[in-house]
């Protein structure tokens, strides 16, 4: 334990930005959700019908958990966010515990500090307590954020409480699959495939309930929060799960900390065929990619099955506030073409997280050093770059399909409404070009000031609030045409368009263009 108090200094100062954002955005999704419930159902009424609307629904039960209490506004909240901050805070826990685990003896910088004064686990030990008090941090946060609202104390501090459990569990273990896989990418692919396990679990046992698989939701830690049932009967001996499951796993990878060979993992490294070929640029980048490109086609094209599968119910669930109606109707003449074109557009937005992402790996691979010995080679800087940009233009357009297609899907097997179903799955190919110019952005700032690529996010902020609220906050038109995401038609509430789609792919063009020639011209690293 020797140098821990510095190294934990050291860790907080290193991570304090990432750690504010963490935070803010899972009080923000609690905060947020509880805030906005009042305004969107304004009666009694208008929760009872939403309830019915959901109740017994296996599609929104896998997505979101039991449907406890939904004629509440509490049950409400619990319902709508408990899941998804389980997979928020489980990925905070993932990448903080790998940053300063198994990255660390990845990039060398362990070994600097081993060769100094300090224990064995001390290093590993400042990166564990870090995500340990941020996930209590953070469920402290959201307890009191909860109350703020007028919520139950009870009911809130168990939200709170049982969501920094969770994340302990994540913290326990992300640092076991640190010490399973030999490098960072083989560890975050195994914490990541724990959490969606962890999802997928809880996601049948509770579709299951009652039957002989219900007993799935009890094997994950997810399952053990959505247990608590926070606002619809509040019971705290499932927190004990968490608990002491965190606890025991966080003793079994200290345990095999000792069982391997430094910067080795405990799973040996395989070598891949005799054969083989990555001769070039674009089949390196496809490589590096392509697990990416794979998570994100499922995961949108879910998010897609489960917006369609509202189907026509849309009046019941959006409520009855002339606010919230103007959100998503904006002057269309079907409530239902309304939701649907923002419900592309939505799907859309939250796909430019994969495509900033990808536009972003090329100054990873230079940070890690991987790019300077690639172009010690016969490969230049155009054509290296130049496979990167490829696999994001065609891993978003596959990421925005199948959220089309899932949209498209689920609508038509709910109402059996098939030519509808396929209108919203071709209406969400015009945002291509959209999502493509968030992107670029991000490469243009590869190319000019790659040490503040983070900036590359804030565009797509910055459509999220002219999205929701450009209308409410009366944001002046030039403003709103700033978003790459307004110029499109609002399919299928308005007829497709094509010249503004032309325009929009156009900048995205030139933005690619200017920020693969200013990273042609600049140093490298």
């Amino acid at each position: 334990m020797n140098g821990l108090g510095p190294l934990l200094r050291a860790a907080l100062r290193r991570d304090r930005w990432m750690l504010l954002c963490w935070l803010v955005g899972l009080v923000l999704l609690f905060w947020a959700t509880a805030y906005s419930l009042p305004v969107t159902y304004t009666s009694q009424e208008a929760l009872d019908r939403a309830a019915a609307a959901l109740q017994g629904n296996p599609a929104y039960i896998a997505l979101s958990g039991p449907t406890r209490a939904l004629d509440t506004i509490g049950g409400q909240v619990a319902w709508q966010a408990q899941v998804f901050g389980a997979v928020v805070i489980g990925l905070m826990a993932m990448f903080l515990v790998v940053r300063h685990t198994r990255q660390e003896e990845e990039s060398g910088r362990d070994e600097v500090l081993r060769s100094t004064p300090v224990g064995r686990l001390a290093p590993a030990l400042a990166g564990i307590v870090v995500s340990l008090g941020a996930c209590l941090l953070s469920g402290l946060l959201v307890a009191a954020s909860l109350v703020s609202t007028g919520l139950a104390v009870a009911d809130s501090v168990a939200m709170g409480l049982g969501l920094s459990a969770v994340g302990w569990v994540f913290t326990a273990s992300a640092w076991i699959a640190a010490q399973l896989g030999s490098t960072s990418r083989t560890a975050y692919g195994m914490a990541g495939a724990f959490i969606g396990i962890a999802y997928g679990l809880r996601a049948v046992g509770d579709v299951a309930e009652g039957g002989a698989l219900g007993v799935l939701r009890w094997l994950s830690p997810i399952g053990w929060y959505s247990q608590l049932q926070a606002f619809s009967g509040l019971r705290w001996w499932p927190l004990g799960l968490s608990v002491v499951a965190a606890g025991v796993t966080l003793g079994l990878a200290g345990w095999l900390v000792g069982r391997r060979d430094y910067g080795s993992g405990l799973r040996a490294d395989r070598p891949g065929p005799a054969s083989g070929s990555l001769a070039s640029g674009l089949a390196l980048a496809v490589r590096l990619q392509r697990g990416p490109v794979i998570g994100w086609s499922i995961g949108m094209l879910v998010g897609g099955l489960t917006y369609g599968a509202i189907g026509d119910g849309v009046g019941d669930l959006i409520g009855d506030s002339e606010t919230v109606n103007e959100i998503f109707v904006q002057g269309a003449q079907s409530i239902i073409d309304g939701f649907y074109g923002m419900a592309l557009v939505m799907l859309a937005l939250i796909s430019s997280a994969f495509a900033i992402t990808s536009a972003g790996r090329p100054r990873r691979e230079e940070e890690d050093g991987r790019a300077d010995l690639l172009l010690a080679t016969g490969l230049s800087r155009g054509r290296w770059l130049a496979g990167y940009v490829g696999v994001t233009v065609v891993g978003t357009t596959i990421v925005l399909a199948c959220a089309g297609t899932g949209l498209g899907l689920g609508y038509g097997f709910a109402t059996g409404d098939g030519a509808y179903g396929l209108r919203l799955a071709f209406g969400m190919m015009q945002y291509v070009p959209s999502v493509l110019v968030l992107s670029s952005v991000a490469r243009l700032l590869h190319g000019v000031w790659p040490s503040r690529m983070v900036l590359g996010w804030l565009p797509m902020v910055f459509a999220f609030v002219v999205l929701f609220f450009g209308e409410l906050f009366r944001m002046p038109q030039w403003l709103r045409d700033v978003s790459p995401f307004t110029h499109a038609a609002l399919v299928p509430a308005e007829p497709f368009r094509a010249a503004p789609v032309l325009g929009v792919a156009l900048a995205a063009v030139l933005l690619s263009v200017a920020g693969q020639f200013a990273f042609r011209r600049r140093d490298i690293g």
